[in-house]
């Protein structure tokens, strides 16, 4: 399991095989590159988040650099029929052992970063297969790991004696997605994971899988409930604990989600410079709502930074750009007075989080809050009333490394 991570995150499998081929010393060459590659362009995920208060919401996987998600990966027809089948029997196996769907799709993501969800023969090493289980470590025979259903089981419930653990080894339900398949496949590359969640999920719509499914899987051992994820532990900004039931109001009271966000009158610090004012960026974005166009699933962060006149954000994920690429100093954590223009993050209990500007008098610019891949204008609230999600903050407007 210790070495093939890095073919995965890279290329997956196909870029995997080429790698063994070319031997060693080419194959270090070329990991040289995509680590000089990955510090320059943002490659792999940040910091993962945990679960949001209530149902979760929509997922916001803006993609490599802020460009935007993509349901494909990249797959050819062929390729993508494959996947559609292998994705059926990894969720009957998670049927077959009650496991809910939320299982489901961190199989479906670990598989599509070990093999593209193709179950390949080759791999680094001995690994082999969807998950790229190594024979040669407790995972089975080759024939067995080569057998989808065989290796699915083996992911969700690892072997008889507990080695190798599968996922319902661990208390995975209040894991993040990422996390939870990180737990089971041990990677040296530990974000590998949750930037796979956008495929997945489309994936899994044209293989008619319920994500949503309840599960009930040995509901007295930890772990393996098959309840819904944990509700507390929600990670502030500052990798503090969280608190589901209260938000701060900028003023050290608490205030309830769902309560109103009311205009602010704070402005920008000099550095946050971008192409469009923060006139014409509400502006762009009131026009792209009355225009209906369906361009913008999963893009919230990419929407923002295009608002305020940029081509891409330059980092993958709403929920990093806060609390990762945003000056502290710039962090309002929990304040609903936003001013106008400014960016309001949640927690939405994917691994991206989400995004939208604050146009004023309580209401934002959001993407798939009424649509699929419509911007409208809504109350800032229906993003926790209607997904669930846990308000985190607003920010100026400042992408320092948009493009």
């Amino acid at each position: 399991m210790n070495g093939r991570e890095a073919l995965a995150l890279a290329a997956g499998g196909a870029r995997r095989a080429l790698m063994v081929k070319l031997g060693v010393p080419v194959a270090a060459l070329f990991m040289a590159f995509l680590v000089l590659l990955g510090a320059f362009a943002g490659i792999g995920g940040g910091a993962s988040s945990a679960a949001a208060c209530g149902k979760p919401g929509q997922p916001a996987d803006d993609g490599a650099n802020g460009r935007g998600g993509d349901e494909t990966g990249g797959a050819g027809k062929e390729l993508r029929k494959r996947q559609v089948e292998n994705a059926k029997i990894i969720d009957q196996v998670a049927k077959d052992g009650k496991l809910p769907g939320r299982a489901t799709l961190i199989a479906l993501m670990t598989a599509l970063a070990e093999s593209e969800l193709d179950n390949i023969n080759y791999g680094d090493r001995d690994s082999l297969g969807l998950f790229q289980q190594q024979w040669s470590t407790g995972w089975g025979t080759k024939e067995q790991i080569m057998d989808p259903k065989y290796a699915a089981h083996m992911f969700f419930f690892g072997g008889d004696s507990g080695d190798p653990p599968g996922l319902t080894s661990y208390s995975w339900e209040g894991m993040s997605l990422n996390d939870a398949a990180q737990k089971v496949q041990r990677s040296g590359f530990p974000d590998a994971y949750g930037p796979k969640e956008t495929q997945a999920r489309s994936i899994a719509k044209e293989a008619g899988i319920d994500l949503e499914r309840a599960g009930d899987n040995h509901p007295g051992r930890p772990g393996q409930s098959g309840n819904k994820p944990a509700q507390d532990g929600h990670p502030k900004p500052d990798g503090g604990p969280g608190n589901c039931n209260t938000t701060g109001n900028g003023n050290g009271t608490p205030a309830a989600p769902g309560e109103p966000f009311h205009d602010g009158a704070s402005g920008w610090p000099a550095k946050v410079v971008n192409r469009r004012s923060t006139d014409d960026a509400i502006a762009w974005a009131k026009a792209e709502a009355a225009s209906h166009r369906a361009d913008w699933y999963q893009k919230c962060l990419a929407f923002t930074s295009i608002a305020y006149g940029w081509n891409f954000s330059g980092t993958d994920y709403a929920i990093d750009h806060y609390t990762q690429i945003m000056p502290k100093d710039m962090r309002h954590d929990g304040d609903r007075n936003p001013p106008k223009g400014a960016l309001m993050f949640w927690d939405t209990g994917h691994r991206a989080g989400h995004v939208a500007i604050y146009v004023g008098d309580g209401n934002i610019a959001s993407n798939d809050i009424e649509g699929k891949g419509e911007i409208a204008i809504v109350p800032a609230t229906a993003i926790e009333t209607k997904w669930g999600a846990k308000y985190l903050g607003w920010s100026p407007p400042y992408y320092p490394n948009a493009g």
